[in-house]
Parts: C-alpha cells; sequence; structure tokens
C-alpha cells in the first residue's frame, strides 16, 4: 500500500495568489518582535513606528497595564461564554454606562470589535428589502459588508458629497428605513465627513444616521469625545455611533450608542453580540482606565495636534503630496502597488516603518504611504521621517 502523502489539493487558489504577486498586490503581514513606546522591531527590520493607530500613545501605557492586570485577578483572562448567557461582567456593565455618559447617549453596548460592530447594527436596523442603505462611497470593508449581508437596498454616494446624498435621499418613495452611514474620520484618507450637513439633511428627510467614529474617538473635541462631540452633534442629530477602542485608547474592543430602544434591539436581534464570546472582563477594565486618561492627560491630544501642524508644514517645504488632512492620519498618496511597496522598504532601512497600503484596502491607482503620527513621537521623530521621506521620494 503507498503510504507517501499526497499533495493537498489548491482548488485554482495557486492562480488567484499568482496574480495578487504578479500586481504587487500580495501582503506578507509583519511580525512585531520587540515594542517600546514608538520604537519597534520587527522580522524586517527595525525603526520608528508611523503606521500604528495609537494615537495617544496609550497602548502601553503603566495604568493600562496595571488595569488589566488587576481585572485579570479579579475576573479572570476570559468572560467565559456570550453576553446573554453568563458572559457579561459587572465590569462591562459600568464600562457601558460610562460610555452612555461620556458620548451623551442614553445608552451603550460593548462589542468584540469594531467589524461586528457595524455588522450588528446594519444587518438589524437594515433588516426588511424596503429598507435603503446610503453610504459614503470611501467607507470601512466593515460597513460595505454589512449592507451586502443586510437585506437592504444599497447604494453609495459620492465621497463628503452632501449633494449627492440629498439627490438619493429625495429619489423615489419609500417606506422603510433609510439608513445612512459615513465615518467621521475616514481610516484612509485622513479627511472628515461633513456630518452636520448630513444630520441637517437625515431630519429633513426622515433618515437615520450612523457614524462611524473609530478614528476620531479620543483625538477629536475638548473631552476626546469624537468629531460628533467637536460638532455639538447629540442623539437627536445623530440617532447612532460607534466607536473602537483599538485606536486611540490603546486597548481593543468596540461600542454602539445611542437611543434606548435601538440598542435593546440590538441586544435582542444583532447576531454578532448574541454570538460572540464578549470581552475578556480584564480587557473592559483596562478600557475604563483609558477612558479616564483621556482627561488625566488631555494634554496628550494637545501634543498630538501640534505634531500634525509640524508634520503638515515640514512636509509642504520638502514638497511632499500629502492629502488633505488635519488628522493622524497623513496619507502620502504614491498611486503605483510596487513603487509604495519599495518606499516603504526604503524608509524600513533608514529606521522608519511606514506600511504600503494597497488596493483592496484603497481604491485601484491609490496605493498610499498612510504615515500615522502619536502623542507618543517626538518632534524630532517627525522631523527626521520628513528628512526621510524626501530622500526616500526624490526623483
Amino acid at each position: 500500500m503507498d503510504h507517501a502523502p499526497r499533495a493537498t489539493p489548491g482548488y485554482g487558489l495557486e492562480a488567484r495568489l499568482a496574480g495578487l504577486e504578479e500586481r504587487g498586490l500580495r501582503r506578507r503581514p509583519p511580525t512585531v518582535l520587540a515594542r517600546a513606546g514608538a520604537d519597534v522591531r520587527l522580522d524586517a527590520g527595525a525603526g520608528v513606528n508611523f503606521c500604528s493607530n495609537d494615537y495617544l500613545g496609550l497602548a502601553g501605557h503603566p495604568r493600562l497595564i496595571r488595569a488589566w492586570q488587576e481585572g485579570a485577578a479579579a475576573w479572570g483572562v476570559g468572560a467565559a461564554a456570550s453576553p446573554l448567557v453568563c458572559g457579561r461582567h459587572a465590569v462591562h456593565a459600568e464600562l457601558e454606562q460610562a460610555l452612555a455618559r461620556r458620548t451623551g447617549r442614553e445608552r451603550a453596548l460593548l462589542f468584540p470589535s469594531g467589524f461586528q460592530a457595524n455588522l450588528a447594527v446594519i444587518t438589524v436596523l437594515a433588516a426588511a428589502r424596503r429598507d435603503r442603505i446610503l453610504m459614503d462611497r470611501l467607507c470601512h470593508a466593515s460597513l460595505i459588508d454589512g449592507a451586502l449581508l443586510s437585506r437592504a437596498a444599497f447604494r453609495r454616494f459620492a465621497h463628503g458629497d452632501a449633494g449627492a446624498l440629498e439627490t438619493l435621499l429625495q429619489a423615489g418613495a419609500n417606506d422603510g428605513l433609510r439608513l445612512v452611514i459615513s465615518e467621521s474620520v475616514f481610516s484612509m484618507d485622513g479627511d472628515l465627513a461633513p456630518l452636520s450637513e448630513y444630520a441637517r439633511l437625515c431630519r429633513r428627510h426622515g433618515a437615520c444616521l450612523y457614524v462611524d467614529e473609530a478614528h476620531a474617538f479620543g483625538v477629536l473635541g475638548e473631552h476626546g469625545g469624537g468629531a460628533l462631540e467637536a460638532l455639538a452633534l447629540e442623539q437627536d442629530h445623530v440617532p447612532l455611533m460607534m466607536a473602537t477602542f483599538g485606536k486611540a485608547l490603546g486597548v481593543a474592543g468596540a461600542f454602539v450608542a445611542g437611543s434606548e430602544i435601538m440598542i435593546e434591539t440590538l441586544v435582542q436581534q444583532a447576531r454578532p453580540y448574541m454570538f460572540s464570546t464578549a470581552m475578556p472582563p480584564a480587557q473592559a477594565a483596562a478600557v475604563l482606565e483609558a477612558l479616564k486618561l483621556m482627561e488625566d492627560e488631555g494634554g496628550r491630544r494637545d501634543r498630538l495636534h501640534a505634531l500634525i501642524r509640524r508634520f503638515r508644514a515640514g512636509a509642504v517645504a520638502h514638497g511632499l503630496p500629502l492629502l488633505p488632512s488635519d488628522t493622524p492620519i497623513q496619507p502620502l498618496l504614491l498611486g503605483d502597488a510596487r513603487r509604495t511597496v519599495a518606499a516603504s522598504e526604503a524608509l524600513l532601512r533608514r529606521g522608519f516603518f511606514v506600511a504600503p497600503i494597497r488596493p483592496p484596502t484603497v481604491p485601484e491607482g491609490g496605493s498610499r504611504l498612510r504615515i500615522t503620527l502619536s502623542a507618543g513621537h517626538t518632534a524630532e521623530q517627525v522631523d527626521a521621517l520628513l528628512q526621510a521621506l524626501a530622500g526616500v521620494l526624490a526623483p
């Protein structure tokens, strides 16, 4: 009998991977070997990290580490069940209450990730075929997937174009829910949506506005409450919002906040909530501490915005082709995927880690270096990065 191992069939996937390789789109995730503040050591090299979403530099904060350790000692390392069985602990309830107060909403609900939160909201609210979803064209993949999984009709409008949204809101009679979806700060471009105008249009046309604040929460607003706080858009203007804990707060997970009836509906019907293990209680304890740090160390936001201004002024001086953005996300558009990868590799050799962003994360021809700034960076590190960029991108 022949016992020689047989090759596992590829089912045609080899050609798919080869196609990605040929177009310069095959990704190889870097492995982080060590991290200390803004410095990172990877399997491919070492340098100052300028592609993290740790906008306030909190991920390694001693208070968060201590809060997680104490939470694990008190509650264990896992929630042990979904929230509706026995996975929701007292610390989860405390965090939800704190988030509702912080956002000025009636109630908040925790999710293991922002991706799950967006899937939950969209598939529950736009659950009927007569419903309509109207979404900004550059919205995150999780929002797009939520719309595709829903039963609603799905249309996208031109990026940041309130006029295009109004045209869609005016088009045709509709007896179902119209759900308008936008990010506040767009994750790949770093620009802000015209949320005040969207809110005005939604109120005029009886539509529900849902805003993803993942890249704004902790960064914008006097108290770090995000773009909605900065624009004074309350629950009446934006009935439902989502934000994550894995960016400015330095931890992981997400929450949705809104009216009592909307959140209770999610509890009863959102499959990503009902059928996922709750986030570890220790993680919730760390997020609670991060919320306190947002208040106690508000100077981190001031330092971050000073670094953003410094970087942009330096980019102008060096003639770097930045997209317009006043947020920590500073995209440098290069267009070609292979050129972008080569620039990223050259920067790492000079001691700076800036990941290349390529399709499908961005549209075809939109490959870029997505530079992200953090309160954990120094002015000297920002200036050195500018010099490196100028050298790498010199004709």
